[in-house]
């Protein structure tokens, strides 16, 4: 249909996500009838009385009838002297009053709106003057006007809402001055928004290829993105030249003027060879500084007879006698200020754990002490084996998702005496140096890691490089436990860790089926067809692959056991959002943090209902999960923060546990098959293990021992303090 314009007020909102202001609400047409109207888009809080001007289209909704789809709107400001005098006396500004509203038309003519616009201080020689005045009146006209004149120039430019959002929050009324001045801040100051966002708008703005202010973003984005691809700390000065020259090549641009600019200007930190973003820097060395005076108060130190007794009445109490390294792992924790503690699976890490706060609480029964970890489902885990309060590391720094700042920090510290961070080899070193700005209060910290696991995501390597400065105490356990079940992954596990690539002898707990890449689909079918007839839940059985694409990838796995496990149905809705079918009934993973909703990256849950739009009051696609209990509701751009999770990558599954792991090994994905990918996917099984594929690709794989380790700066740090 043809964009039109209407005129009127809103007179009541039905709806509104203050999130990304979609709203729906009455509007009653500024003509002779006066005819109410619904209206639905994105705009702000109109205040009461105000005439604005909305441009769109009317749509006709199969249920809720004729409205009017928002594309822009505007204020429509009065221009003859009775109607300026009755806006400004109207509730829009507070305090101003029809008397002076008069005088304020009488000292400046019809054109006030305009003029007072222009210079706010106009309005300070009039009878009846008062600063709180002039606030109302530089908010209702000036600010107000700011934000609409912004909001018109980034859709222009092809911004999109949840972006422009983001923009507002950030640099408030002054974000158009900010965005004029130079777009690319936005990359570096705006989370959400990277150079490509930040670099299309400035190109439909006119900015030249050869920019400065494009060519230091651009080298700052390079050095960010090389860094997330490597896990390293710094980029080594050539590696970042070449990658200029391939990207730049072609225009006027000067790799060492660019770099001394960013250099300059504090973006990048050069130290020799090693060119650091300015955040990694500031994150390894806030770490060092952190332990250069930790803790700054000490807990009452135990007196050895009295820690060996009431730990002899746990024993005696639980059933359990401690080994001599678990006792000596004990009697570190409550001796030192910090502990770290590491092991495979099987040699009780979890049972050490678990009597150290035991005893913890009876030693100090006035202290405070937090279990927390990177992940939802790892945290949950801690809380349901010790009783403890656990939470993720995100939602414990109260981590705001749009700014991707923490409310917990230096300003707002923790009120903990005892941290302790389970899985920290998943911990990177910004999430781990933010951890640390908000712990001055801590007195102790027990830091638990499987170090032959997968290191973090983002870069860094923090648990190698503690243990490596050798500054703290570490307790590695590494007697196998054998128990009942599982124990044949606990020893298959073990001998990963040893250097042994060898299945002889492990057929309890652990299966090998031969196939190729072509066979894996229908035997993982089959394999789940079997589990859930002897009576297994989806929840119980978790494919991991290493590759999302290729015949066994993960994407072909989730498409085919969707089928199998949740196959069309009449009586289910779906959705299709991209390549991926979402059904009422389906197994979902949560790809990205959403701490507003107290779901985490790597949760799982249950897609229980589809809603379509026609259904919808706000004409929006939603979906529904349950995550144990947890309701979440995703629409628009969320929906990229879920997938299907029958299959998931070995990366997302750490920090989980399976009852059965059945795990593709091919010759196809040889270039992702390392040993700790191996030894990280091997582990999740909490019982049994199926491997299918091929045992030159599972040997290969386990062959292939990490390459180089990630390039980091924080053992010499540790080592030789923050002179480097």
């Amino acid at each position: 249909m043809d964009t039109q314009e209407i005129t009127g007020k809103l007179i009541k909102t039905i709806y509104r996500n203050d999130d990304n202001q979609f709203t729906v609400g009455v509007f009653k047409l500024y003509t002779l009838q006066e005819k109410d109207i619904t209206v639905t888009g994105y705009f702000p809080k109109f205040k009461k009385d105000l005439l604005v001007a909305l441009t769109g289209t009317y749509i006709e909704h199969p249920r809720y009838g004729m409205q009017f789809q928002v594309q822009s709107y505007r204020r429509i400001l009065p221009t003859d002297r009775e109607s300026i005098i009755a806006y400004l006396g109207s509730p829009i500004f507070k305090g101003i009053g029809k008397a002076f509203a008069q005088r304020i038309v009488d000292a400046l003519g019809d054109d006030a709106l305009n003029r007072i616009k222009d210079d706010i201080t106009l309005i300070r020689s009039i009878k009846g003057y008062t600063p709180a005045k002039e606030t109302a009146l530089h908010e209702g006209l000036v600010l107000a006007g700011e934000s609409e004149e912004a909001l018109r120039f980034f859709t222009t430019h092809g911004l999109g809402i949840r972006n422009i959002m983001r923009l507002e929050r950030v640099y408030g009324t002054g974000v158009l001055a900010v965005v004029q001045e130079n777009p690319y801040r936005l990359a570096e100051e705006v989370d959400g928004i990277g150079f490509v966002t930040a670099d299309k708008l400035a190109m439909s703005m006119g900015i030249e290829p050869d920019d400065p202010r494009r060519l230091r973003a651009a080298l700052m984005s390079m050095v960010m993105d090389e860094c997330m691809r490597t896990g390293d700390s710094y980029v080594e000065g050539e590696a970042l030249e070449a990658r200029f020259a391939k990207e730049f090549g072609e225009l006027s641009a000067n790799f060492d003027v660019t770099r001394l600019d960013c250099l300059r200007q504090r973006k990048l930190i050069q130290k020799d060879n090693r060119i650091f973003h300015l955040s990694q820097y500031a994150n390894e060395r806030a770490i060092a500084a952190y332990f250069e005076t930790f803790p700054i108060d000490r807990l009452e130190p135990i007196d050895p007879s009295r820690l060996s007794h009431e730990l002899e009445l746990l024993q005696d109490r639980l059933g359990i006698t401690y080994d001599e390294t678990q006792i000596q792992a004990i009697t570190t924790f409550f001796e030192r200020d910090i502990t770290i503690l590491t092991g495979g699976p099987g040699t009780g890490k979890t049972t050490v754990v678990g009597a150290m706060l035991a005893l913890y609480k009876t030693l100090y029964s006035t202290s405070s002490v937090m279990c927390c970890a990177p992940t939802g489902r790892a945290a949950k885990r801690m809380f349901e084996l010790t009783e403890t309060p656990s939470m993720t590391i995100h939602a414990l720094l109260k981590w705001d998702l749009e700014s991707n700042t923490f409310g917990k920090n230096e300003s707002d510290p923790l009120s903990v005496d005892c941290l302790i961070i389970d899985e920290f080899s998943m911990v990177d070193t910004w999430l781990f140096g933010n951890l640390l700005k908000a712990s001055p209060n801590v007195k102790k910290i027990l830091i638990v890691g499987d170090a032959d696991q997968l290191p973090s995501v983002s870069p860094g390597s923090v648990l190698r490089d503690l243990m490596a400065s050798q500054r703290f105490p570490v307790i590695a356990l590494n007697h196998i436990y054998r128990q009942k079940e599982g124990s044949d992954v606990i020893e298959l596990a073990h001998r990963i860790r040893t250097g042994r690539t060898d299945l002889d002898g492990l057929t309890k707990d652990i299966r090998w089926i031969d196939a190729s890449a072509v066979d894996v689909k229908q035997i993982v079918l089959e394999l789940v067809k079997a589990a859930l007839e002897k009576g297994y839940g989806v929840n119980d059985l978790q494919v991991l692959a290493p590759m999302y694409n290729r015949q066994a990838g993960i994407d072909a796995l989730n498409h085919a056991m969707q089928k199998e496990v949740n196959p069309p149905s009449a009586e289910k809705r779906e959705l299709q959002v991209g390549y991926v079918t979402f059904r009422e009934g389906d197994k979902i993973l949560q790809l990205k943090n959403q701490p507003n909703d107290d779901v985490y990256n790597g949760d799982i849950g249950i897609l229980i209902e589809v809603i379509p739009a026609s259904e919808d009051e706000n004409k929006q696609n939603r979906l529904v999960v349950d995550f144990d209990g947890r309701i979440v509701e995703y629409t628009g751009e969320l929906f990229a923060h879920i997938t299907l999770a029958y299959a998931i990558s070995i990366h997302k599954s750490q920090g989980s546990e399976y009852p059965i792991v059945i795990l593709p090994v091919l010759n196809e994905q040889k270039i992702m098959l390392k040993r700790r990918l191996l030894y990280t996917a091997i582990t999740r099984a909490s019982k049994s293990l199926i491997l299918i594929g091929e045992h030159s690709a599972f040997r290969y794989g386990l062959s292939r021992i990490d390459e180089t380790p990630r390039k980091t700066c924080l053992t010499d740090y540790l080592v030789n303090g923050l002179e480097l």
